[in-house]
């Protein structure tokens, strides 16, 4: 007689045993684990190669850039190549120019995606929803598009080799997708907390500041990320609007250590590794201490449509 067929069964000889907790199925079960954690390790190292190799090429000297065969870490540690970076080019004006750009960017997409997707969360108003569609809809709008025609207005307001063209369109809206995500997750709030809210006298924008943000925390962190590390790494806007070198962004100052002449004792590719360490550092700590909310803010981000 079967009581079940996978958890319980009851042997002709009147023993219950569990199926799935049989000595076979735990040593299959196990077995199984041990090899997706192996996969997981050689693609992880696989991932990892090219990051050590630029962290060992950056300390290496001049002697052991090229041999061959390579090796895999210097024998002559070069400290050096790190203080290089600063003296070749103006690296730390570099940084600063890029942390002013990046933090000023990044608190204006915030704030402005948040706003946005308030009113499109709370309030209802004629055209609501094709008004959102149209938003989305320029997701799919290639951004060669409106390259031209971004810059021909920033040439007229003679915002050309300033920060303004990085920084003042990010209090605009603050992009598609930062609206959309900031719209699903404000969705998941429920309402009877701006109900009640109203009933106490608080306006629409108190609810959102005292209510809407701070219950929003995982979601902001998220967008925070996305926008800190889409400012930090862009290229082609400072390419495209600064000229003078006192305000390149790091991405820009990068190309110092391809142009620049260096001394014959001086490892050109090293130092290079070395200022793309640095460039890189900011972003892998951000991540790294705030991943707890990015994981957070992308798990509970579109649970209600």
């Amino acid at each position: 007689m079967t009581i079940s067929n996978r958890s319980t069964s009851l042997s002709d000889d009147g023993t219950i045993s569990k199926g799935t907790n049989t000595p076979r199925y735990v040593k299959k079960r196990q077995l199984s684990k041990f090899w997706i954690y192996v996969l997981l390790v050689v693609a992880g190292l696989a991932f990892g190669l090219p990051f050590f190799w630029t962290i060992s090429s950056s300390l290496k000297p001049i002697t052991e850039l090229f041999v061959f065969p390579p090796t895999v870490w210097p024998e002559n540690v070069r400290w050096q190549n790190y203080a290089d970076v600063f003296v070749i080019a103006p690296f730390a004006l570099f940084i600063w120019n890029t942390v002013i750009v990046t933090s000023l960017a990044m608190v204006g997409q915030i704030l402005s995606a948040a706003v946005v997707a308030f009113g499109f969360t709370r309030f209802r108003f004629p055209g609501r929803e094709p008004l959102f569609v149209l938003v989305l809809s320029t997701l799919m709008l290639p951004w060669q598009v409106t390259v031209v025609p971004q810059f021909l207005l920033f040439r007229y307001l003679g915002w050309i080799n300033t920060f303004a063209p990085l920084i003042v369109p990010s209090f605009f809206g603050g992009g598609a997708f930062y609206i959309f995500m900031l719209r699903q997750f404000f969705l998941t709030i429920p309402r009877d907390l701006d109900e009640a809210a109203k009933l106490d006298g608080a306006s629409s924008f108190r609810i959102f500041w005292n209510i809407m943000l701070p219950l929003s925390k995982a979601a902001l962190a998220t967008v925070a990320i996305f926008s800190f590390i889409g400012h930090w790494n862009e290229f082609f806007g400072p390419l495209i609007y600064l000229n003078s070198p006192d305000k390149f962004t790091i991405s820009i100052g990068l190309r110092y250590f391809v142009s620049n002449p260096f001394e014959s004792d001086e490892p050109r590719e090293a130092i290079l590794m070395a200022a793309s360490l640095i460039t890189a550092a900011p972003v892998l700590m951000l991540f790294f201490a705030a991943q707890k909310y990015f994981v957070q803010g992308i798990a509970t981000t579109g649970l209600k449509g």
